[in-house]
């Protein structure tokens, strides 16, 4: 629960459910009009919630997670959050509240997408393009998570859905539509991604190099 700094305590105990689970008090300091709703109880914005909240996380992940659901969500753009971040130079997290932010904008629209772009940062990998929209056999529109166009290269990386059987036939099958196209598609599970991330540069690494001198030479240079 967030206050005003300025507000006393009450010494009033209201009655609440006995089975309700603790509430945390936050204090600010900064908590201009535009950020506040009315309503019962009052409120503030989705986008203060979302920065308050990437904050007060209890880990870095929890903390990107709430910020690409929010927006994944249509609840908040990344605009409106960067507006209030720029209130809180000093927030806990403020870089990485910022690069996530930043990364949304350019496209990712999941955790395991900021995750792999993180990666190729990490390991001095090119940077792909998120989310890019291609055309398949029957017209319809897909989306890849990521792509390096010029070296016909694209990587799904694939959550728990991809459990279900007619999910993963549907996806099997728009794999082999990419590879009769011609290009190449790697897929990695989001754990695999987090949690071995020197596996996962290790193969884009050698995909890359495979499609050609020109990215070899590039990443002869960054690698």
């Amino acid at each position: 629960m967030l206050i005003p700094a300025g507000r006393l305590r009450s010494d009033r105990l209201p009655r609440l459910p006995p089975d309700m689970p603790a509430v945390r008090i936050h204090r600010t300091t900064i908590l201009p009009a535009r950020h506040q709703q009315a309503g019962r109880p009052p409120r503030t914005t989705v986008a203060r919630a979302v920065i308050d909240a990437a904050a007060w996380a209890e880990n870095d992940n929890e903390a990107r997670e709430v910020i690409t659901r929010a927006c994944q969500q249509g609840r908040a753009t990344p605009q409106a959050l960067t507006r209030v971040l720029e209130l809180f130079p000093t927030i806990r997290r403020h870089r990485l509240i910022n690069t996530t932010i930043a990364d949304v904008s350019g496209g990712a629209t999941a955790l395991s997408e900021i995750d792999l772009v993180l990666l190729c940062r990490r390991f001095r990998l090119p940077t792909p393009d998120l989310q890019r929209r291609r055309i398949d056999e029957s017209g319809r529109n897909r989306y890849v998570d990521a792509e390096w166009k010029s070296a016909r290269l694209l990587v799904e990386v694939d959550g728990g859905h991809h459990m279900d059987v007619r999910q993963w036939a549907a996806d099997m099958l728009r794999q082999n539509q990419v590879w009769i196209s011609g290009d190449r598609i790697l897929r990695f599970p989001a754990w695999l991604v987090r949690a071995e991330p020197a596996t996962v540069a290790r193969q884009i690494r050698a995909a890359l190099i495979a499609a050609g001198p020109a990215f070899a030479g590039r990443l002869d240079r960054t690698g």
